[in-house]
C-alpha cells in the first residue's frame, strides 16, 4: 500500500512541476498565478460535476477520447493547464487534482517565492486596502503575496481571505450567523 502512495504522490509532483515549469516559461508570473487561479476553479468543478469526473476518470472511453474531452472541456484554460488535465484524463488521474493544485502552490512558493491570497468582497478593493493586504500577507508568510480578488454581493459586506489552505472570513453574512448562533444559545435557557 505504501508503494501506491509514493506513486500516487509522484504523479502528483510531476503533474504539478510539468505544469508549472510550461506555466512559467509561457508568462512569467503571470502565466503562473494564471494557471494556478484556473486549476482552483477546476478542483471546484470536477468535484461538483460528477458526469464530467466520471467521463474524464471512466473506463467507457479510451484514453485519447478522455484526452481530447479534456482539451475540449478546459480549451478557455491556460494551455499549460490544459494538456497537462489531458494527459491526467487520458492517464485516469483526474481524482488527483487537489494534490496537483497543492503541489503547484508549492512550486509557486518554492520557485517564485510568492503566495496566492484569495480575497473576496462585495465591493472592488480601493488600491489602499489592497497594498495594506498585500503588505500583512508578506510579513506573516515571509513571501511576496499577490491578490486573486473577486466580488461576491452574497456575503453583503466585510472581506474573506484564504491562503495556503487557511482562510479567515470576516464577512458580514458569517458574522450575522456568529451573532445568531450566540443568541440562540443564551436564549434557550431564560423563561
Amino acid at each position: 500500500m505504501a508503494t501506491n502512495r509514493l506513486v500516487t504522490k509522484e504523479k502528483i509532483a510531476v503533474y504539478a512541476k510539468t505544469m508549472f515549469a510550461a506555466a512559467r516559461e509561457a508568462g512569467g508570473q503571470d502565466s503562473a498565478v494564471e494557471v494556478r487561479n484556473q486549476l482552483k476553479q477546476l478542483c471546484s468543478l470536477i468535484y461538483a460535476d460528477m458526469e464530467l469526473s466520471g467521463a474524464l476518470m471512466g473506463t467507457e472511453y479510451t484514453p485519447q477520447v478522455r484526452a481530447d474531452l479534456a482539451r475540449a472541456v478546459f480549451a478557455d484554460c491556460n494551455p499549460a493547464l490544459r494538456e497537462v488535465m489531458a494527459v491526467m484524463a487520458e492517464n485516469r488521474d483526474i481524482d488527483l487534482i487537489t494534490g496537483v493544485y497543492h503541489a503547484y502552490e508549492d512550486n509557486l512558493k518554492a520557485d517564485m517565492n510568492i503566495a496566492v491570497v484569495d480575497v473576496v468582497t462585495v465591493v472592488p478593493l480601493d488600491d489602499e486596502l489592497r497594498k495594506l493586504i498585500e503588505k500583512k500577507a508578506e510579513t506573516d508568510l515571509g513571501v511576496n503575496a499577490v491578490l486573486n480578488e473577486s466580488i461576491d454581493a452574497s456575503i453583503l459586506g466585510g472581506i474573506i481571505m484564504s491562503v495556503n489552505g487557511k482562510r479567515i472570513d470576516a464577512s458580514m453574512i458569517s458574522q450575522l450567523n456568529r451573532a445568531r448562533h450566540t443568541l440562540k444559545n443564551t436564549d434557550g435557557g431564560e423563561s
